[in-house]
């Protein structure tokens, strides 16, 4: 007999052979592990997993960064995207580029503190000001794991280290099936979900399941506009305009978000209809080559928005001095992307709590050494001009 412990929902099984789904959450085998092979405890133990399953697509390079030196942008020119970024990368590129040119002022001399990480995102206490980005379709990727299994993994291992996970969008969602929503509704709710711009009625139909599910906000990734996939596969996207956004905000009973931007126009546009944050992103460089990186445009989107709605931003963030330096150039809160997705991969639930753990414990080493007592006071003044 071998006692199967599962990384999804963190519980041991008892039978001769591996079972195809976990007994307990129904989580498919790959969720389950023998525990005398070792059970993930480090960001490397479980990155060393991912990077078996994600052989071909993804290494788990130490730096995630774009370069063509990389496996994932190796697939570009035509080939399919996989983890790389549009067209030769330049903008998957440039967000690893302008965060590493942000540099902090050391600041050791003062009263002895222990930061405070903690905020409050629409009404959601966090321990720290991180969550889980929208990701979505990672089944389609060597099959390594469930869809519903992966978006689940993200929203109970955020909520187990101390935030919440964003659930996103993709071509095999339909409203019909959406393994967001079916896993947002077997977890109570905790999560958020951000929509592709699909048509109005859609989009309606969508919010409303996940205003019936318990969810305490909603979205959509407005720079899904450009997805080619989406329309390929029978749901097409469309660009939004103010008015189309002001509909949706209020449709919905829920704070509304809105990602995918990167112009201080649209941003001024999105808090005009309405929306509670206006999200900072390129998509991780996967939809527009050659613009410029997150860090580079988050200051001036904040600077035009004064504090109208919260901000959060994402794109090459791989550590928790990457967030810091995200909240200093005027976001409250940061998004992860590829580096959830990896560790959902290589451990489940567990290897996102394990990552969302570390990325907590160097924020807070971060906000120390820059004498910062709270993390609400990040600003500029830490920042080596």
């Amino acid at each position: 007999m071998t006692n199967w412990y599962c990384t999804l929902c963190d519980t041991n099984s008892e039978t001769p052979e591996k079972p195809d789904t976990c007994p307990n959450c129904g989580a498919d085998q790959i969720m389950m592990i023998d525990p005398d092979q070792g059970i993930p405890s480090t960001p490397e133990d479980v990155r060393d997993v991912a990077r078996k399953r994600l052989k071909g697509i993804c290494a788990a390079y130490p730096a995630c960064d774009g370069n063509f030196d990389k496996i994932c942008q190796k697939e570009a020119y035509g080939k399919p995207i996989g983890f790389g970024g549009a067209g030769q990368g330049a903008s998957f590129r440039a967000n690893a580029l302008a965060l590493s040119a942000v540099r902090f002022k050391t600041r050791v001399v003062g009263e002895h503190v222990e930061p405070d990480t903690r905020m409050n995102f629409l009404g959601i206490d966090l321990e720290f000001p991180v969550m889980a980005a929208s990701t979505a379709g990672i089944e389609r990727y060597n099959n390594v794991v469930k869809e519903k299994d992966f978006c689940r993994a993200v929203v109970r291992g955020s909520q187990q280290a101390g935030t919440i996970g964003w659930r996103g969008d993709t071509w095999f969602y339909t409203p019909d099936d959406s393994p967001a929503l079916q896993a947002l509704e077997q977890e109570k709710g905790y999560g958020i979900p951000i929509f592709k711009p699909r048509s109005q009625d859609v989009l309606k139909r969508l919010i409303t399941m996940a205003e019936e599910a318990g969810c305490p906000a909603v979205g959509i990734d407005l720079d899904g506009c450009g997805s080619t996939i989406m329309a390929k596969h029978g749901q097409p996207v469309f660009r939004k305009s103010v008015a189309e956004i002001k509909e949706l905000v209020e449709f919905s009973s829920l704070p509304f978000i809105a990602k995918g931007i990167m112009d201080p126009d649209d941003a001024e546009g999105c808090a005009e209809a309405g929306v509670k944050v206006v999200s900072v992103s390129n998509h991780g460089g996967r939809v527009l080559d050659s613009v410029p990186g997150t860090a580079e445009v988050l200051p001036l989107i904040a600077q035009r928005l004064n504090k109208q709605v919260l901000i959060t931003a994402d794109g090459g963030v791989r550590t928790g001095y990457d967030v810091l330096k995200m909240l200093a150039l005027g976001a409250d809160a940061v998004l992860l992307g590829r580096d959830i997705i990896r560790a959902a991969v290589g451990g489940g639930s567990l290897g996102v709590k394990i990552h969302l753990t570390h990325i907590h414990k160097v924020l807070r080493k971060a906000l120390f050494m820059t004498g910062l007592k709270n993390v609400k006071d990040a600003d500029e003044n830490i920042l080596f001009p």
